[in-house]
């Protein structure tokens, strides 16, 4: 299999921002007067529309104003990384530098919009390695449907064969799985192996490892 693009997730998967959104969206949550376990929250990663407002209103019924506690919750987080700032996975800038050194297209595939996946690209000095950013807010569903993968893979302009997927989560391994594209998944904040097992085409503790199926 030659590998000729990347196209990654972003929270969780390049920069470590996946567990600031573990504790803030409790506390929007609970701002409005509901509670949210972290079995919830992990079930919201990469989560896209219309599914997010679906498994609110399962869990806190039709009255839910999910558009109203997403906006609050931007807000705590726009906060906390003006505090905390963002730190980048481990070999996150190391693995886009020797793709882009080897002639490997790079691309996002993030549920994250595309005002905020360039600025928090920018803010860590990563937007440079990418030849296409591509946001699920360019597609008509999101993860853990496929249209984003679909959709990263066709503006590359590379096979879905030659291509290869990278995700921290379920939803997102789901999403890309659908493509049909080789999925590495690299688990963040819980290794939810068993509910994507056979799915993903391998499965890495590092970035990094993902020279060894590229060089081979």
């Amino acid at each position: 299999m030659e590998i000729k693009a990347v196209l990654f997730d972003l929270d969780g998967t390049l920069i470590d921002t996946e567990k600031y959104y573990q504790i803030i969206w409790p506390k929007a949550v609970e701002h409005f007067g509901y509670k949210m376990t972290r079995e919830q929250t992990l079930q919201l990663r990469s989560l896209g529309r219309p599914f997010a407002p679906e498994r609110f209103k399962e869990w806190y019924g039709d009255d839910f104003n999910y558009q109203e506690v997403r906006e609050y919750r931007k807000k705590l987080f726009e906060e906390h990384i003006k505090k905390e700032g963002i730190s980048l996975k481990p070999g996150a800038r190391e693995i886009l530098s020797w793709l882009k050194e080897s002639g490997i297209i790079i691309s996002t595939a993030t549920a994250t919009d595309e005002e905020r996946t360039e600025r928090y690209l920018k803010n860590v000095g990563l937007f440079e390695y990418f030849d296409k950013i591509c946001c699920a807010t360019m597609v008509k569903e999101g993860k853990p449907k496929p249209d984003i993968y679909l959709y990263a893979a066709e503006q590359v302009g590379v096979p879905k064969e030659n291509c290869i997927a990278v995700e921290d989560a379920p939803n997102g391994v789901r999403a890309a799985a659908g493509a049909g594209i080789k999925t590495i998944y690299i688990p963040d904040q819980n290794d939810d192996e068993e509910e994507v097992k056979g799915l993903y085409y391998k499965r890495f503790d590092s970035l990094l490892e993902l020279k060894n199926i590229i060089e081979n």
